[in-house]
């Protein structure tokens, strides 16, 4: 009320390549998850892990982390999400705990690379980093969140799983092929920076071969999504124009980066921060692994709760212990 121009720079609050590739990635999850896929592995993933259900969130980390370090992390919580809460549901383990480590890894894996999540390619692009520059630099911070977050694990009750029911879903072969080339054909789009022809051509081939999809599509999900993005960097917009001075380098501008995501997401306080050219590496470490903690750290855990439905609370009994254990070690490290 107070700002007269807000209203007409919302549309460019709003940012609309990455909203592009959301929405057309969740139209492949939902596609995923009606072909009867994620029911039909769910089993297989229980038997893999020996029916331990402390190995199979161990195989759930490992997936998860790898995967998002090449496929992004929003999109490794937009693929696995409905996998991890399936087998959950089948083999009747802590589905929030389950969901809250699940993020937690793809945060964590999308790290390595600069092609993992949107700040890293903020950083990567506004830097000139070389690629092999960036994974070395990252790959001993990366490890260590890692080893903490197996760590966790160490906490479940190594119990025996059983699968006694097995949904009784039929495999719908042509929706899982269109739903996988789909999938591929978004990151591959989205790689070279043609985001809004992923969203089309999702939108296209659903509309020839699943339109189901798009009756059962979470439609609020996206708008909650582009106020999202209004809000937080609005918020950027404030602190720039309160022309606050950070640390540039340094434990100092870890910690920073680190609180400043938990505040208001780690993509909007890495284009804040990048205003003073800091130092590339304790910028990078802090907004990644500020992902975690607070659910509005990345977009990645508010995927994540969207979809599987866990509640705030929960997912905070996990992340927050996690943040808190993982910050400390770091910042010894980085000392």
């Amino acid at each position: 009320m107070l700002d007269s121009s807000l209203p007409r720079r919302t549309p460019e609050l709003i940012d609309w390549e990455s909203l592009s590739v959301i929405t057309a990635l969740i139209m492949v999850s939902k596609g995923l998850e009606l072909s009867g896929i994620f029911s039909r592995l769910a089993p297989h993933l229980i038997r893999a892990a020996n029916h331990s259900e402390r190995r199979l969130m161990v195989l759930f980390i490992l997936v998860i982390s790898l995967s998002s370090a090449v496929i992004m992390n929003d999109t490794a919580m937009l693929v696995f999400i409905p996998l991890v809460v399936a087998t959950s549901k089948i083999a009747r383990v802590d589905t929030a705990r389950a969901v809250t480590l699940s993020a937690i890894a793809a945060n964590m894996g999308s790290a390595l690379t600069p092609i993992g999540n949107p700040q890293n390619i903020i950083i990567w692009h506004s830097y000139g980093l070389g690629f092999l520059e960036f994974v070395r630099s990252m790959f001993p911070f990366v490890s260590i969140w890692l080893l903490v977050l197996f760590s966790f694990t160490l906490t479940i009750k190594n119990r025996e799983l059983s699968v006694e029911w097995i949904p009784p879903v039929a495999l719908r072969k042509t929706l899982l092929v269109v739903s996988l080339v789909s999938l591929v054909a978004d990151i591959l789009l989205t790689e070279i920076g043609k985001a809004p022809l992923a969203f089309i051509f999702t939108l296209f081939a659903f509309l020839l071969l699943g339109r189901e999809v798009l009756r059962g599509f979470d439609w609020a999900l996206i708008l909650t999504f582009a106020f999202i993005f209004i809000d937080f960097n609005e918020l950027a917009f404030l602190l720039r124009n309160a022309d606050l001075k950070f640390p540039t380098g340094g434990v100092g501008l870890f910690f920073v980066s680190a609180v400043l995501s938990q505040l208001f997401s780690n993509v909007p306080a890495t284009v804040l921060l990048l205003a003073s050219k800091p130092e590339w590496l304790p910028l990078s470490l802090g907004v990644n692994i500020g992902g975690s903690g607070i659910v509005v750290g990345s977009m990645a855990n508010l995927i994540a709760l969207r979809i599987a439905g866990v509640s705030v609370r929960d997912f905070h009994r996990y992340s927050i212990p996690y943040f808190l254990v993982a910050l400390l070690v770091s910042a010894l490290f980085l000392v």
